[in-house]
């Protein structure tokens, strides 16, 4: 066994060791209904969890943990530590706030209670994102942080509090509080591998472009007894635009837009992807593409929504006025500001019968894709396959991670990776949100490994 092995040993005991202590965090954690939209839990839920995060990492050996107010009224939590002159900085992403629990009756067990069955470990947010905040907790731990050992690079901490609500309070805070998020190499928590046991690292997010279309027709709604036929119906007009974002075989065909882009990472199967999304037996997937393709390289259009009568209270009349929310996702190296353009111009050429258009911009954020050339992405490769016993493949990912673009403009020569404790299995936002306790800790004995060899890893790189 070579010394290096030996090391790697070492930290994997010390990390499995920890591991009762993680899942402590993590029940603590779990318990906080930290949901950053007060319209349906107290704001003081989040603050605990704030709180929360300030003492523990305090007590994981970082300095000056303490909670920032971002511009959109939420408490961001940050913290440093130094470590040896002229190592390299890492900055350490996660997000303590989660998503509602929805619907209460499907969960199995109490959604805020951090409950073990079946070698899980269920509960809202115990994946997306506090799994992360203990998989963090451990790896500085294990590298000795709570005995006051230096840590072998100096760290930069920061958890967000209102990501799943989108409001884009981190993002704005990165250009009046730069210091803060300044870094070599910066961790983004918020993703996980691409089946579980799987070392995985995200480099690829769609953007967003969302549109509200609203169709007008009559003056108003005509009685379709005597008015039906030849009256414009404004709901069949909508349907036929619709229709026409999608050809055939379920590609995405919005004019002016491509749709072949391939995908050169890892592969998805289609029984695995089949049995991911709960596609029932006998349904076909769309897209002449890989999923790959379709999921990670290529636009994909959805209706989110139909404002027009429900069938229960319906009456008979022919529609004069109804909407739609339409979502698109774009892949990288296609702007999400030029996609919206096609996609507008699309829907109003497509109307049929001189329909009246009205297309509304939504939302938007441009795609993302990493730079993998670095040292900080060999470390952390040769990180994760020691932690795993395998070696790290890329995937992508279908939503969108803002932050990432805001920082990638703001520090060009960072190198940003995405990893973290998620996995299919996990029902991220969904009810039964779970973790398997394994990822955690082989994540957190990947992040000690990568912090104790990066400032090597990177030294070289630079020739020093």
């Amino acid at each position: 066994m070579t010394s290096e092995s030996t090391d790697t040993a070492a930290l994997r005991e010390r990390v499995r060791a920890l591991m009762p202590r993680a899942e402590e965090d993590l029940t603590a954690l779990v318990a906080m209904r930290s949901v950053a939209d007060p319209r349906q839990f107290p704001p003081e839920e989040c603050g605990k969890a704030a709180d929360f995060l300030v003492r523990a990492f305090t007590g994981a050996g970082l300095r000056d943990v303490r909670r920032v107010t971002t511009p959109d009224g939420t408490d961001a939590v940050v913290g440093h530590a130094p470590g040896p002159e002229g190592a390299p900085t890492v900055l350490l992403y996660c997000h303590y706030d989660v998503q509602p629990p929805l619907d209460d009756d499907a969960w199995e067990t109490p959604p805020f209670e951090l409950t073990a069955r079946d070698g899980r470990w269920y509960g809202r947010g115990a994946a997306d994102c506090k799994g992360n905040i203990a998989m963090h907790l451990t790896a500085l731990r294990a590298l000795g942080g709570a005995e006051g050992a230096e840590f072998p690079v100096h760290i930069k901490f920061v958890a967000e509090g209102s990501e799943e609500q989108g409001t884009a309070g981190l993002e704005q805070l990165v250009p009046l509080q730069p210091e803060l998020f300044e870094a070599e190499a910066l961790l983004i928590c918020d993703t996980g591998n691409f089946a579980l046991g799987l070392p995985t690292t995200t480099t690829s997010l769609r953007g967003l472009a969302n549109v509200v279309v609203t169709v007008s027709t009559l003056k108003g709604e005509m009685h379709s007894g005597m008015f039906g036929g030849p009256a414009p119906d404004a709901l069949a007009a909508l349907v036929r635009m619709l229709d026409s974002l999608r050809d055939e075989h379920g590609n995405t065909a919005i004019q002016g837009l491509p749709a072949d882009g391939l995908w050169d990472g890892v592969s998805y199967p289609a029984d695995q992807f089949r049995a991911d999304a709960g596609v029932l037996d006998g349904v076909s997937l769309v897209g002449t593409g890989s999923v790959a393709d379709e999921l990670w390289a290529r636009p994909a259009v959805t209706v989110l929504g139909i404002d027009c009568p429900p069938v229960v209270g319906s009456s008979a009349a022919v529609q004069a006025k109804v909407r739609a929310r339409v979502s698109l996702r774009v892949p990288p190296g296609m702007d999400a500001e030029e996609a919206r353009k096609a996609l507008t111009d699309h829907l109003v050429a497509v109307a049929p019968w001189g329909a009246r258009v009205e297309v509304e911009a939504e939302s938007a954020g441009q795609p993302f894709r990493a730079r993998t050339d670095g040292p900080a992405y060999a470390a952390l490769g040769t990180a994760l396959s020691e932690a795993y016993g395998k070696a790290m493949v890329q995937s992508g990912q279908g939503g969108s991670i803002p932050l990432c673009n805001v920082l990638a403009d703001r520090f060009p020569d960072a190198e940003i990776a995405l990893i973290g404790v998620e996995e299919p299995g996990c029902l991220i936002h969904a009810p039964n949100e779970s973790v398997d306790p394994s990822e955690i800790e082989r994540m957190a004995l990947a992040e000690a490994l990568f912090l104790g060899s990066y400032a090597e890893a990177f030294a070289r790189a630079a020739g020093t």
